[in-house]
């Protein structure tokens, strides 16, 4: 807190601060690129509202160079951005969508769910388990669909057996929770998640391991950036930050045959990405888990660089996991 100035009463770096009057003054994440068609990746996007009663929306991407009558994976993508800032039109996020739907080929919906400190979690969890449910509904072949021709979009060019949950860093983490609730959704028999792609996942815990016992800084920082988000008496040991601790679901529960983690060498959340990893494949789950470490990067590099080596690699190995038969 800048003690000069006694209108900001928190802050929460590099996020926002919030001031006195209870305004929010975010620093990033604010800005906002339109949808339609990207000659540089041939794709095109439309926003779609998907829940009224919360105003949820989504953002809808599909090569625009594939036939309407082939039916291609579904990437079910949520935006990271420490659940604070950040949307599926902030144009890095929008530029980062564009390109991994034209390397994997599939049709991608980025969730907006409502965001934290206004929308205290677990609403952006909630939000994400309604959009995926209302995804799952356009599965039946007799669904009728409504708003603005999206169903009709669902249903012309989805292959709604071959789904992907996918999201990077705050996203990566809602993913594993939204992989955990998926036999929920038995009951569309049409509907079928076959992976999860988890880049740089947010996971978090009190006490340091790895990298975060000497780099003391940083791991207060994330410390306050969780305390920030959800206040409880858990801290940085809620269940839904630190999915090792004894309450927290089992791993086993995951609902999909296939996960994909991938870290960054200089990330300080890789040490959690590769403890995922490792209680995973040591779980009685009975899929199929891969590890990749990108050498040289930061947190969610491809985001703000998705036109360098190591991002366009990352988004080749994201599509081969999509598209491996």
């Amino acid at each position: 807190m800048d003690p000069s100035n006694p209108e900001i009463v928190l802050e929460v770096p590099p996020y926002l601060q919030v001031h006195k009057n209870g305004t929010i003054e975010r620093f990033a994440g604010t800005e906002v690129a339109p949808a339609g068609f990207d000659s540089e990746t041939n794709v095109v996007s439309k926003d779609i509202l998907i829940i009224p009663e919360t105003g949820v929306t989504a953002r809808f991407y599909y090569p625009n160079s594939a036939a309407k009558t082939t039916k291609l994976p579904l990437v079910f993508y949520l935006h990271g951005g420490a659940f604070c800032i950040s949307s599926p039109s902030d144009p890095l996020y929008h530029n980062s969508l564009n390109r991994l739907v034209a390397e994997s080929n599939v049709v991608a919906v980025s969730v907006d769910y409502r965001l934290a400190p206004e929308h205290p979690l677990p609403a952006a969890y909630e939000d994400s388990w309604a959009a995926l449910k209302w995804v799952a509904s356009h599965a039946s072949e007799h669904d009728d669909g409504e708003g603005e021709g999206c169903g009709n979009l669902l249903r012309d060019r989805v292959d709604f057996k071959k789904v992907f949950l996918a999201g990077d860093s705050a996203g990566a983490n809602m993913g594993h929770y939204m992989a955990l609730k998926l036999n929920a959704l038995s009951s569309e028999p049409n509907f079928n998640v076959l992976g999860l792609v988890m880049v740089n996942p947010y996971f978090w815990g009190k006490e340091p391991i790895g990298v975060e016992i000497t780099d003391t800084e940083r791991k207060k920082m994330v410390d306050l950036w969780w305390g920030f988000l959800c206040p409880s008496d858990k801290g940085s040991d809620d269940p839904l930050i630190n999915p090792f601790v004894e309450e927290a679901p089992g791993f086993e529960g995951v609902g999909c045959n296939k996960v994909l983690v991938i870290v960054a060498e200089k990330d300080i959340l890789k040490e959690r990405g590769k403890l995922y990893h490792k209680k995973l494949v040591n779980s009685s789950w009975q899929g199929t888990a891969e590890f990749y470490e990108i050498q040289g990067e930061d947190h969610v590099f491809h985001i703000f660089n998705p036109d360098c080596d190591n991002a366009k690699s990352l988004f080749k190995r994201i599509a081969a996991f999509i598209n491996e038969q």
